[in-house]
């Protein structure tokens, strides 16, 4: 286990995740409108539990293991699987997830350095 993986548990591991997510489906939003483009997303927990399990397996790595196809609720006529209200709702609760293990990272880098500072 790495020395960031020890003081900042399965965080950071989970924030890369995130923002790999995030970018995934913000480029899925941005395909709307692109003919026969396929809607792509990463399950998460799948990720999340390949990279931390130990088995040498890094982000990118466990990203793309866990990476799939979004079947669509109506097919379209065009080929396009993009449903833009499923992709915003997808990412708003990513970034707010995104944005919570920040925080929580956040504080953890502020309560490391009180203590080097010997507050």
């Amino acid at each position: 286990m790495a020395n960031g993986e020890t003081l900042f548990g399965l965080h950071g591991t989970a924030l890369a995740l995130r923002s790999q997510r995030l970018a995934l489906l913000a480029s899925n939003i941005a395909n709307a409108a692109t003919p026969n483009y396929k809607a792509r997303d990463i399950d998460f927990n799948k990720a999340l539990e390949a990279a931390t399990s130990g088995n040498g397996t890094n982000v990118d790595q466990a990203a793309r293991g866990a990476l799939g196809y979004r079947v669509p609720l109506e097919a379209s006529l065009d080929g396009n699987t993009v449903e833009l209200a499923t992709e915003q709702t997808q990412f708003a609760e990513n970034a707010v997830k995104y944005r919570t293990t920040l925080s929580f990272l956040e504080g953890r880098i502020g309560t490391i350095m009180s203590a080097l500072r010997g507050e």
